[in-house]
């Protein structure tokens, strides 16, 4: 069957929404999910002065301390909670003038789901993840939504299994089964996406190995809030080119909410699933903020990560109450933990109080076109209307 995947801007066409009766944001994530540190690694590496700062204190946290600074085992944790995250965005699609359906994918658990279930408010909320899934030298992200409740945590036990011991016969065998279930989305998300940074054509090649096995068994293809306009256009060509839906998918980690949602006239998840699968219809529409900067617009997340919010609840208003790592003897704990008489060294804050400088426009614009090469986000790079 032919799939009819259309794409609109709200900048555009102000009245996008007003035919639809409800608005579906896809692929958020919450406090729950847990977050690699190696961003900071990467950072060091490109800026000198900071990684001066890093090594020394390797140094002196080794020599010191005897704790070992590992940003593969290290992580953080999202600012917001399930509660707070499910209220960003279902605010968001209320302000649309539409009824909001919500699935929250953190990294490879559902216990965000799970709590939001015994709010009344949130109770119809779909069990869903955003599973890593191990493939030959990288990973790939699948957003997998609505799971059977009954057996959402039997299947989460499975793809931990899976994880720990990939095969790709096995992958096939569990995304067979995954599609059989009627009512669960199965989503390729940022299909595009380097994860493991194994190289341009050597992740084409997982791709393109991955896809012949396993596409019948994928129901769309995400354009991501999160990533370039330029990357987005490609996965546009690769959804046609294997005959998939579009759908949106925001990738929320920060404070801003989702930069894309579904349009739909579903008055529940499961019909919205159906919708997707069988009817094989879908229109995404891109919000405001996507046409900001993009160089911004990531450094407006990173920025999330690292800053104190003061507004929140005791125990995750630091930044590095919200950072995690492992301590001499190896037991992963939050960093607020790890200083010594609970504080950051002062050069450390003082190097992230250079960064949250940042946050002023003026300041990271110029930075942004300074690193960027000229790739600020254009806010016409999608068609407004695309068949896949």
């Amino acid at each position: 069957m032919p799939t009819h995947s259309q794409v609109s801007h709200l900048w555009q066409e102000s009245d996008a929404a007003q035919m639809y009766r409800t608005g579906v944001s896809l692929h958020s994530h919450t406090s729950h999910s847990l977050e690699s540190l190696t961003f900071v690694h990467a950072m060091c590496e490109e800026v000198p002065f900071f990684g001066m700062v890093m090594t020394h204190y390797e140094r002196r946290a080794k020599q010191r301390h005897g704790v070992t600074l590992d940003f593969k085992a290290a992580h953080w944790r999202p600012p917001l909670v399930p509660w707070m995250a499910y209220e960003l965005e279902r605010g968001q699609i209320l302000k649309l003038g539409l009824e909001a359906l919500v699935s929250i994918t953190d990294h490879d658990n559902i216990q965000a789901s799970l709590l939001l279930r015994t709010v009344p408010v949130a109770r119809g909320i779909p069990v869903s993840v955003e599973w890593t899934a191990p493939f030959g030298r990288t990973a790939f992200h699948l957003g997998i939504h609505n799971l059977p409740s009954a057996v959402g945590v039997e299947w989460m036990e499975r793809l931990a299994q899976f994880t720990a011991d990939p095969d790709e016969d096995q992958l096939h065998a569990l995304l067979q089964e995954l599609d059989a279930i009627p009512q669960t989305l199965i989503v390729f998300n940022h299909p595009l996406w380097d994860l493991y940074k194994i190289g341009e054509s050597s992740h084409a090649e997982a791709l393109e190995r991955f896809l012949i096995r396993n596409n019948r068994f994928l129901h769309a293809f995400e354009l991501n809030g999160l990533r370039h306009t330029r990357e987005n256009g490609k996965v546009v060509a690769l959804a046609r080119r294997w005959s998939q839906t579009l759908i949106s998918g925001g990738d929320r980690h920060g404070l801003e909410a989702n930069a894309n949602i579904n349009l739909t006239n579903a008055t529940s998840f499961t019909e919205f699933v159906h919708e997707i699968r069988v009817d094989r219809k879908s229109h995404v529409l891109f919000l405001e903020q996507y046409g900001e900067p993009w160089e911004q617009r990531i450094l407006d997340s990173t920025l999330d990560a690292i800053c104190d919010h003061p507004q929140f609840s005791p125990g995750w208003q630091r930044w590095d109450e919200r950072s995690f790592h492992p301590d001499a003897e190896g037991v992963m704990r939050p960093m607020a933990q790890l200083w010594p008489n609970g504080r950051a060294p002062w050069a450390l804050l003082s190097l992230l109080g250079l960064v949250r400088l940042f946050r002023y426009r003026r300041l990271a614009k110029a930075v942004s076109l300074v690193f960027s090469h000229g790739t600020l986000a254009e806010r016409d790079g999608l068609p407004v209307r695309e068949v896949a």
